[in-house]
């Protein structure tokens, strides 16, 4: 197995896109990147604590490979906004691939490149490549959000206006 952890704004909306393929074996809500040690959502919600909301992926290479991930997570996201995410607004919320290995960064750089040479968006890609730094597991009430409480992961996900980003841009 192999890990791989991706800031796309809220988690809640960041796990489900990643969570029904054969070869990924979980998908954990957390925060990375920050300098509190175990931060909790609500020190993260602030964002004074330094850590953006991420997904952690742990994942078989030999039947997932990276490269699907960061299509994954490129269509899951406004690459060009440095702001926050939809409705989320701030740092915490910011968008960044944190990379474990040199691989991982060498094929994040390539398709960041790859997207920005597109012209696909008007705007330069701000989303950050990063090391990896210390995962810390978000409280279990936000792990699986979207099958623990199903009808406020679709209110929320229905109001941030991210499906319709993606059905405009990446569709």
């Amino acid at each position: 197995m192999e890990k791989a952890t991706f800031a796309g704004g809220c988690f809640w909306c960041m796990v489900k896109p990643f969570d029904t393929f054969e070869g990924i074996h979980k998908v954990t809500s957390g925060y990375m990147g920050g300098h509190v040690d175990n931060p909790s959502y609500e020190q993260v919600k602030t964002g004074t604590s330094g850590h953006l909301e991420v997904v952690e992926i742990e994942f078989d290479p030999a039947l997932f490979p990276y490269s699907q991930l960061l299509e994954i997570f490129w269509q899951q996201i406004d690459p060009t906004d440095d702001e926050g995410q939809f409705q989320d607004r701030g740092d915490q919320y910011r968008t960044a691939i944190f990379y474990y290995t040199d691989e991982q960064r060498e094929q994040a750089e390539l398709e960041k490149t790859k997207l920005q040479d597109s012209q696909k968006f008007a705007k330069p890609i701000v989303t950050r490549i990063l090391p990896a730094t210390t995962f810390y597991p978000a409280e279990e009430y936000h792990q699986d959000f979207y099958k623990k409480d199903p009808e406020h992961y679709q209110q929320d996900l229905a109001q941030s206006g991210r499906v319709e980003f993606i059905e405009k841009n990446w569709k």
